[in-house]
């Protein structure tokens, strides 16, 4: 890595060594398992592989808000995977997600257990599977999966790059930093002027494509994600900031943020999560008691 802002690419690039920042010593240019290890399976059809990320909030928050709507069938077994010690790239995870990013999950109510990643793909095949929390009606189920990979194409921008460069990269590059604003904060725009008509992102009804976006523009409007709210005045996007707190309230939101959490407060991480009741018996402030 250089500091010069004359730096030239090589003709070939090479790995030569970890390039410094937090997931320095995680990154790498290929794929598969490096350890072999199995994955644990819990008594619930539904197996989650994850950490509480913004991709990994959006699964949880997806089936706890199931289970609130009475859908007993979304009972789940959470597993913390720790993409910090390299958790994601043993042979049973990378069996469920060969591209070794969480969130990842196996369905196993069937004959054959059903691998699914790609956390919008998990919020589709639950939408699918449960009927809800996706519009039946053609025209607001088409606005909804607009919405959802919207997300899936934007937040890259958000978290590797404005995330990346702002708050974990080992030097400070103005250029980079200058780019990924002006990104972030033209798809919070974005964001502004289509709430400005709409109280959520499908139209008058909560969706998986409130589900998808909130973890990533909620949590970064609220200043819980990358310390960049005054940064980039995210205090004058006053429609995503109304949308972000209404969501936040919902009791499902503030259960599914807690598990697989690793960070903040004791009580509000549940690192695995295994029955409804884990949420009052044990997170962490109770486990280290």
């Amino acid at each position: 890595m250089t500091n010069s802002s004359d730096y030239t690419p090589p003709k070939i690039w090479t790995w030569d060594a970890p390039s410094g920042g937090q997931f320095a010593n995680i990154n790498r240019p290929i794929a598969g398992a490096t350890h072999d290890r199995e994955l644990p399976i819990g008594r619930h059809p539904l197996q989650l592989y994850s950490l509480a990320t913004p991709n990994g909030q959006k699964v949880t928050i997806m089936l706890e808000e199931l289970l609130a709507l009475g859908h007993k069938g979304a009972e789940y077994d959470a597993w913390l995977i720790r993409i910090d010690k390299g958790d994601q790239f043993g042979s049973g995870f990378v069996e469920v997600n060969p591209n070794s990013k969480i969130p990842a999950l196996m369905d196993r109510s069937g004959p054959k257990p059903r691998r699914v990643f790609e956390s919008g793909a998990i919020l589709l095949y639950l939408a699918e599977k449960f009927g809800a929390l996706l519009p039946a009606d053609p025209d607001a189920r088409t606005e909804a999966l607009n919405w959802l990979f919207w997300q899936m194409g934007s937040a890259p921008y958000l978290g590797g790059g404005l995330g990346h460069f702002y708050s974990y990269a080992p030097i400070k590059i103005e250029y980079a930093i200058n780019r990924f604003a002006m990104e972030t904060k033209r798809q919070l725009d974005v964001l502004e002027r289509h709430l400005a008509a709409h109280a959520f992102m499908a139209g008058h009804d909560y969706s998986i494509a409130d589900i998808a976006i909130w973890p990533w523009y909620g949590n970064f409007v609220r200043g819980d994600l990358y310390g960049a709210a005054e940064f980039l005045q995210v205090q004058d996007y006053t429609n995503v900031n109304r949308w972000a707190n209404t969501i936040a309230e919902r009791p499902a939101v503030k259960r599914g943020r807690m598990v697989n959490r690793i960070s903040g407060a004791l009580n509000q991480q549940l690192r695995e999560r295994h029955d409804a009741s884990d949420f009052e018996t044990k997170t962490q402030d109770k486990v280290e008691a």
